[in-house]
């Protein structure tokens, strides 16, 4: 069975002015001359410079014009100043139409061009993940809290080392293009020295130093470092960020705690304990999720946080891709309303087959749009 479509709202507004001048006519030919309504003509094209193109709101004003002289010769209106007056008008908004036509026509472009340049620096800054790495599948949702930006100041990041499968979730304090920079010095920093450092203590501190350096002003990342290999556990290095959850393969969850958690990148200044890496049992069939706080602060109608806890049964979607698609659902139903914060999940799931190796990475990823 066909479904009709009811027409769009678009295709309303491009009606909108023929509907008008057709209003206008009709009233002015059953009402007569004395009513008065010849200059709401101009009307059409005034809504044709909201709606269409220059050429199209031309098109419609010389339609407009034509139809105020020929209502004002039926009505006898050219005997006196009212119907020179009416076609004043309509040539004035008409221009006016046309003009305003124009200057929405190179906001667009301008618009068009930014996202394109948006969409360009995601690929660059938030590459899309493995799709395998080694043991592991990897999926990965990205949600920014700037209603026209693709990308904010949460980071994420899956290198397939010769050390392991090495991953970063971050949090850069604040918003806006100081965080976009900054998270893009991180990412920089730590694909580097995923690659180069044996131990994932020496990757953080070697981060450390990177945003150290950076950093002013007292801003800092929050950020959770993890490292998978092929004795069946995950090590963890927390600086100030949320606890991941990890989903058995029964369906129970928990958020494993750091001894101690570290303070943010960027920070060591300030003394204080560095960061303790601690394991975590990660078998076969077991998920992990990195997330930033931006998940866990959304908040319902009624100031609710998001229970992550309680959402696990949402993951256990055969697909990998659909269970963390199905995870950012609800998450947005909850919310009911545009996010405050970025929110980044990055779901990991072992599969148990690790005879490729952690260092073959696939040549196919995913996509963070999701």
């Amino acid at each position: 069975m066909t479904v009709k479509k009811s027409p769009s709202g678009s295709t309303m507004l491009a009606w909108t002015p023929v509907a008008v001048m057709t209003v206008v006519a009709v009233v002015d030919l059953t009402a007569g001359p004395d009513v008065g309504l010849l200059p709401l003509v101009s009307l059409g094209p005034a809504f044709a410079g909201l709606v269409g193109g220059w050429r199209r709101t031309a098109v419609i004003g010389l339609v407009a014009l034509l139809l105020c002289v020929g209502l004002g010769l039926y009505n006898g209106l050219f005997d006196r100043p009212r119907g020179y007056t009416a076609m004043a008008s309509v040539a004035g908004v008409t221009g006016v139409g046309i003009a305003a036509a124009v200057m929405r026509s190179r906001r667009e472009r301008e618009l068009a061009s930014v996202r394109s340049i948006a969409e360009a620096a995601q690929r660059v800054l938030l590459r899309p993940v493995p799709l395998t790495a080694g043991p592991l599948q990897a999926a990965v949702s990205y949600t920014s809290a700037l209603a026209e930006a693709r990308i904010g100041g949460d980071l994420y990041e899956v290198v397939a080392s010769p050390h392991g499968v090495r991953v970063i979730v971050g949090d850069v304090q604040g918003k806006g293009l100081g965080a976009v920079e900054t998270a893009a010095r991180v990412l920089g920093a730590f694909r580097e020295a995923a690659y180069d450092e044996k131990d994932l203590v020496r990757l953080g501190e070697r981060l450390e130093r990177s945003v150290a350096r950076e950093l002013e002003d007292e801003k800092f990342v929050t950020a959770i470092l993890a490292e998978i290999g092929h004795d069946h556990r995950v090590v963890l290095l927390n600086y100030g960020h949320p606890a991941p959850m990890v989903v058995h393969r029964d369906g129970t969850a928990d958020f494993p705690e750091p001894p101690a958690y570290a303070l943010p990148l960027g920070l060591s200044a300030h003394g204080g304990p560095g960061p303790e890496p601690f394991p975590v049992p990660f078998v076969p069939g077991d998920q992990l999720l990195l997330y930033t706080d931006g998940v866990t602060e959304a908040r319902d109608e009624e100031g609710g946080f998001y229970p992550l806890a309680e959402r696990a049964h949402l993951l256990e979607e055969p697909d990998v891709h659909r269970a963390l698609d199905a995870l950012r659902e609800d998450l947005v139903r909850h919310a009911a309303g545009p996010h405050h914060d970025d929110a980044a999940m990055l779901l990991l799931r072992y599969q148990g087959h690790d005879g490729a190796g952690a260092t073959a990475e696939a040549a196919t990823v995913a996509d963070p749009a999701r």
